[in-house]
């Protein structure tokens, strides 16, 4: 009898062992990093900030929008390709696709003036 309970036991012992560590890999793969992004909008002419900028991340609905020095962030943003789409009454449309990671999360995006 001691030797069955000792057997359900280690059974148990190994199956609780394999289980954690299948999950803990599970976790670590699904997780993505996710980090603040920033930056500032100007005139592509003149270099003066823009006040008002819609910064959208483009196929989310996070966005942002600048303040008076220009300056936007947009918080929870996945890393790894990224594509902004900034747009502004009287301006053109500014799309700007770049790779984010923990060192590159800030941007400059410079729009033209509509003609």
């Amino acid at each position: 009898m001691k030797k069955v309970i000792f057997a359900l036991v280690v059974a148990f012992a190994t199956t609780s062992a394999f289980a954690e560590k299948t999950d803990s890999k599970a976790d670590s793969k699904s997780e993505a990093i996710v980090l603040s992004l920033s930056g500032n909008v100007i005139d592509e002419v003149s270099g003066e900030a823009l006040v008002g900028v819609e910064v959208k991340v483009d196929g989310s609905d996070q966005k942002a929008y600048t303040d008076f020095d220009g300056h936007f962030v947009i918080d929870n943003v996945k890393s790894g390709d990224c594509k902004l789409v900034a747009s502004y009454t009287s301006y053109n449309k500014n799309e700007k696709t770049f790779t984010m990671n923990a060192k590159n999360n800030q941007v400059k995006i410079e729009l033209q003036a509509s003609k």
